[in-house]
């Protein structure tokens, strides 16, 4: 239907708008604290982008992405998540050759065809942060503690940190080797999606979504317990941060993250308050992906956020966003001379920094004042004839009543108090 939103889409209505403004802002006041700039990139990028960068076994890239041609016969993809553009962003701008390392923070549109359900739809939006050029535990234990400090800051309580090592290609292979082994003898009851990953990158098979792969790889050798001693003594430091950071943490070998460019740390804090578990925020550590789509050996770790997600928990937490104020002053006029007062006045009041609104629908002065109450204002100036005569104008406080007369040379002054 032309008047319907289509499916997997929401409006955003005036009323629900500012709960989206609250938890914008508490974003970027926590950035800004912890030395993260705002970047902003395109809606759409290069599908290449996201097949060599995301994954092609992922399910984003086999069955998600919203991919066209342009006319000029180019492969575009409106983006699915927010790390491979900023990443794209570093290496086309060079901005590895500024001193490292790079923290940058977005707020982006996201795009993904999948069953729309609570806090999950096919146009999202999602919070997230990435740090650039830096192999030490510490950017990791930061970008968690971030995480920990916005949730917990916004008065979500019942949230769990929990944090896994998905290793390094160097000790992969042995837990995918091992992994092979497992689930060879039940490859015929897997999903053709992980017949596909069986051989290609068998790791993705723990995360398929089917009911069926799930209780197949129940037993599953995890990759926790083939890390190399680089990667062992890189999970040993994350702990070791978050425990200095009074940050608690619980050790989930079965977390592997839905895409592809994930190494060593991976993370997610998760809760049940919004129906099944689910993940409020996850990311982790992705050393070879700048050096993935094009640029040179520089590490990287991040987390993404969906923002709806985040709205629904903070609900089922009880966490009430404080309501916007209404308008400051509301001007009601009768007659034609007022109007014209009522105008010039009505600019002056905006100029000068207040919040004011006066009736475009011709209403009487009952119905004025009813659509004052509407839009909550705090005091009403009352112009007619006999005010503009005397050169005095009627201020109404609209919550005690109380009214009061103030010279016209004098409401500027008054009212800007």
């Amino acid at each position: 239907m032309l008047t319907n939103a289509p499916k997997g889409t929401k409006d955003v209505l005036p009323s629900q708008v500012y709960k989206w403004h609250y938890v914008e802002q508490a974003f970027a006041d926590i950035c800004a604290k912890y030395g993260f700039k705002e970047i902003r990139t395109p809606v759409f990028e290069h599908t290449e982008l996201f097949s060599r960068g995301v994954g092609d076994t992922t399910d984003i890239v086999q069955k998600e992405m919203y991919t066209f041609q342009d006319y000029g016969k180019r492969s575009i993809t409106l983006k699915p998540e927010g790390t491979s553009p900023v990443v794209r962003a570093f290496i086309e701008h060079k901005s590895y050759a500024d001193v490292q390392p790079s923290k940058y923070y977005y707020n982006t549109p996201c795009f993904r065809y999948e069953k729309p359900q609570s806090g999950r739809l096919r146009a999202f939006h999602q919070f997230g942060i990435e740090v650039f050029g830096t192999n030490n535990m510490l950017a990791d234990a930061e970008v968690i503690c971030l995480a920990h400090d916005f949730l917990a800051g916004l008065g979500i309580e019942n949230v769990q940190l929990r944090i896994n090592s998905v290793g390094c290609p160097g000790c992969r292979e042995a837990h995918r080797k091992a992994l092979r082994d497992f689930l060879r003898p039940k490859y015929d009851e897997l999903c053709d999606t992980c017949k596909d990953r069986f051989e290609r990158n068998p790791l993705r098979i723990l995360d398929c979504k089917s009911e069926v792969c799930q209780k197949l790889v129940q037993g599953a050798p995890m990759m926790i317990d083939f890390l190399c001693e680089e990667c062992k003594d890189a999970f040993d430091q994350v702990q070791q941060n978050l425990t200095s950071m009074g940050i608690e943490f619980v050790v989930d070998p079965g977390i592997v993250r839905g895409l592809d460019y994930y190494t060593k740390t991976a993370f997610e804090f998760v809760t049940d308050s919004i129906g099944a578990q689910g993940t409020v925020c996850g990311g982790g550590r992705y050393d070879h992906l700048i050096e993935e789509v094009g640029g040179p050996p520089i590490p990287g770790v991040g987390f993404g956020l969906g923002i709806e997600r985040l709205l629904l928990t903070m609900e089922a937490n009880g966490v009430e966003i404080p309501q916007p104020e209404g308008v400051d002053v509301f001007i009601a006029v009768m007659g034609d001379a007022a109007k014209a007062f009522g105008l010039k006045l009505l600019r002056q009041l905006r100029q000068a920094g207040v919040r004011a609104e006066m009736d475009t629908m011709a209403r009487n002065i009952k119905g004025q004042f009813k659509y004052a109450n509407r839009l909550h204002a705090k005091k009403t100036v009352v112009i007619g004839d006999n005010e503009l005569a005397e050169k005095k104008v009627a201020i109404k406080d609209m919550e005690t009543s109380q009214q009061a007369e103030v010279a016209m040379d004098d409401i500027i002054k008054e009212l800007t108090k």
